[in-house]
């Protein structure tokens, strides 16, 4: 019995060890992808959706970062009037060493005023109607990192006027606050002047015994010596 269980044991170990090579070369490839896509990255702002109006220009902003060199990079800008229609490619920009090359690709209304020096690639949309209302995606293909591709996509809504926002609620929690604040600053000021006077009450009541206690050994003011009979002749 003994005999015959070891080749199984010997079995057993080498699954285990092609188990163990396999699950490191999983997470060796999963750190490689991991890093890559932490070097790459696009942004389009803080701002996901921008409302306009209609007739007015819009600045579509869009940033790029990379940890290595950007030469021979790729940027384009696609347009979807939903998520189900397709994409139209709007401008291409083609880096040959890092001198950009743009093409326009439908809209005389779309211009590149971003900078790749500063890893900008901003564009101006004038004069913005109705069917401009849709999506607009920033794309960035780095061949210096395996040719690695990074979007994001920002929502741009045409209306006909711009609604006043509300603040009532934020003046009313401003104004709460400051009122807090003020009666903290007021208690405080309070209490300082407070502990101030008493400081001096006590001050000047330790003045008062010290002297008492100094006349009174001294035989001044109500002094037993002021009390004997003067002697006679």
């Amino acid at each position: 019995m003994a005999a015959g269980d070891e080749p199984l044991d010997l079995v057993g170990a080498e699954s285990a060890k092609i188990s163990l090579s396999r699950l490191l070369l999983v997470i060796l490839i999963g750190f490689f992808l991991f890093h890559i896509n932490l070097g790459l990255e696009v942004n389009i702002g803080k701002l996901p959706t921008i409302k306009v109006v209609n007739g007015s220009d819009v600045i579509l902003p869009c940033t790029f970062s990379s940890c290595k060199d950007y030469k021979g990079a790729s940027f384009w800008w696609k347009f979807q009037k939903n998520k189900t229609s397709s994409a139209q490619t709007i401008i291409y920009i083609k880096l040959k060493g890092k001198k950009p090359f743009i093409t326009p690709e439908s809209d005389s209304r779309v211009t590149f005023i971003g900078n790749i020096k500063s890893k900008n690639i901003s564009l101006l949309l004038t004069n913005v109607d109705f069917d401009d209302t849709g999506f607009y995606t920033c794309f960035f293909k780095n061949p210096e990192e395996k040719g690695q591709e990074a979007n994001a996509t920002l929502q741009l809504i045409v209306v006909s006027e711009l609604l006043p926002v509300d603040n009532t609620l934020t003046i009313l929690i401003l104004s709460i606050v400051g009122g807090v604040i003020g009666l903290l600053i007021l208690i405080f000021i309070i209490k300082k002047i407070v502990m101030f006077i008493i400081k001096q009450v006590g001050k000047k009541k330790k003045e008062c015994l010290v002297n008492s206690c100094a006349n009174t050994e001294h035989g001044h003011y109500g002094s037993k010596a002021d009390l004997k009979s003067p002697p006679k002749a």
